[in-house]
């Protein structure tokens, strides 16, 4: 094949030999230069491998492009790994009752944060008084799976200097900035947990995120980017590549593709929220452009993040019918609004104007359809995030508007029961996944961790099989194939190709041929960055 020349000496070369290119394709040697791969031949006939960098047998393994994750919320995926998890709680009392038996294990006076619950199904409400009742001593925080409800205790409001509310159930902007508040450790405490959480995240595969944390993203992945120790398991040099051959038995030297350290073993695309616009526009930021004060395009600017409505669990994503059981003209019977319709093409038009594309939050059928109306008004390109609920008549129009559509096939399967309740008659509807590619929309996968884990195949497992337990597929005709999956967790990328960046995943089992266990869980060997190993299994 044609050798690709780069300008660019990231790295010596080296050479993968004996590996499946791609899911479900042919044996090839695979060599890797100024952190591109530079050529591709059929398994055994690349020239023998001279001084000028390492070869690595694969015996078979399957090559994949490095695997993203579209939708994440870093800080908070970081921290919930340490919090107290709710998830199995079946109601309000037995989530107090965990939080009374962790509280029982902790220092006098110090912060409880619970993570995980789910209330839109139980038989009981959160209420502040309850938490009082077991846990009257501590502040508590309680944050909800899908991130748009915090419910706290009496002292917990106090520190917000809320201690007027009447329930302790705060919803979307209010739940995000508790959060934030609340939840807060030093700077140099939670770079060490993004760091760490990263590094778990390349051992799955993950060689890139679009982080939506609600934070001053740019200016802080800057400062991680840019200081700190290397994230553990990331090749910082010579020696670091070595003592990674040497655990995986592997006679390689790796050297650093990207000048210095490594601190973080991922790309990052760092979402910008509306507050922190006008900063954005005054140092000439763009969407999908690198700031120059990251090495190597590690860190780029990602999309402004707008809300048009909530959560489907909360009842508060905005639909065009009413939800059971709310009052009839009540202020959330079909859900709330974020923003008013002329109010979100304002703030896109500004944007896009200034070279930043929006990602807009839409749940609610209605929801998206304000949000493709912004998207026809303004002419621009961008996202939707979520795009749960859909009328026939939107789907074609993201293909049609240019607009990527931002799915979390994990939501699909952890809220089937609350889609039934809350969108009943509809639900053939909900994450259409398999209507918006069969319409030609660009899907990308993302987990939205902390709602659910950072796992690429744990995304890719439920978007193939619509379900994570014993019941049969939900809405199976919207199921998508391996293929399918695996492209829209690459940013497009099906296959590697002479000229792609070295972002590359090594798997033990051929994605194809893995039953939806093996999927699920799939063993991931070595993961690359720019042709480092970030990752490499022992």
């Amino acid at each position: 094949m044609r050798r690709q020349k780069t300008a660019t000496a990231y790295s010596a070369v080296r050479t993968l030999r004996n590996v499946r290119l791609g899911a479900g394709g042919p044996v090839c040697d695979v060599r890797i230069e100024g952190g591109r791969v530079s050529e591709i031949h059929p398994g055994g006939t690349t020239a023998p491998q001279g001084a000028g960098g390492p070869d690595v047998d694969l015996d078979g393994r399957t090559l994949l492009p490095g695997l993203w994750d579209a939708h994440v919320h870093i800080v908070q995926w970081a921290v919930a790994r340490r919090r107290l998890d709710l998830a199995g709680t079946g109601s309000a009392r037995g989530a107090a009752e965990a939080a009374r038996e962790r509280a029982a294990s902790m220092g006098p006076g110090e912060l409880l944060v619970g993570y995980g619950f789910r209330d839109g199904l139980w038989p009981d409400a959160p209420h502040k008084d309850l938490l009082d009742a077991v846990v009257p001593d501590r502040p508590v925080l309680l944050v909800s799976a899908d991130l748009h409800a915090a419910w706290l205790n009496s002292a917990g409001l106090a520190l917000l200097g809320r201690g007027d509310h009447p329930n302790g159930l705060l919803r979307d902007e209010d739940c995000l900035r508790a959060t934030a508040q609340l939840s807060s450790v030093t700077t140099e405490m939670s770079d060490a947990w993004v760091r760490e959480a990263c590094a778990e995240a390349a051992r799955r595969g993950i060689t890139g995120i679009l982080d939506f944390e609600y934070a001053d993203n740019v200016t802080d992945w800057t400062r991680r980017m840019t200081t700190g120790p290397a994230a553990a398991g990331a090749a910082v040099g010579d020696a670091a590549g070595d003592a990674a051959g040497d655990a995986a038995g592997l006679p390689i030297s790796v050297p650093m593709p990207i000048p210095g350290p490594i601190p973080i073993p991922v790309r990052v695309a760092a979402a910008v929220y509306p507050e922190h616009l006008d900063a954005a526009i005054d140092r000439g930021l763009h969407t999908g452009v690198a700031l120059r004060e990251v090495p190597g395009g590690l860190l780029e600017t990602g999309p402004l993040k707008l809300f048009t409505d909530g959560s489907l669990n909360t009842r508060t994503a905005l639909c065009h019918d009413p939800y059971p059981g709310m009052p009839s003209g009540g202020p959330g019977e079909y859900g709330l609004a974020q923003l008013t319709p002329e109010e979100l093409t304002a703030v896109m038009r500004r944007a896009a104007a200034h070279g930043m594309e929006p990602a807009v939050h839409a749940i609610g059928d209605r929801a998206n359809e304000i949000a493709l109306d912004a998207f026809e008004a303004v002419r621009c390109r961008g996202r939707i995030e979520h795009g749960q609920l859909l009328r026939p008549e939107d789907v074609p129009r993201f293909a049609a508007l240019d607009v990527t559509v931002g799915v979390q096939p994990t939501h699909a399967v952890d809220d089937r029961d609350v889609a039934h309740r809350y969108w009943h008659g509809r639900t053939h509807r909900a994450f259409p996944f398999a209507d918006l590619l069969a319409a030609g929309a660009v899907l990308e996968l993302g987990s939205d961790a902390p709602v659910a884990p950072l796992d690429p195949w744990r995304s890719i497992a439920n978007a193939v099989a619509r379900t994570d337990d014993a019941r049969p597929a939900w809405h199976p005709e919207q199921r998508l194939s391996v293929a399918q999956a695996l492209a829209a967790s690459a940013r497009g990328r099906r296959s590697v190709r002479v000229g792609d960046r070295a972002d590359l995943v090594v798997v033990d089992v051929d994605p194809l041929t893995a039953d939806l266990a093996v999927l699920r869980d799939m063993p991931v060997y070595g993961a690359m960055l720019a042709g480092a190993w970030t990752h490499l299994a022992a």
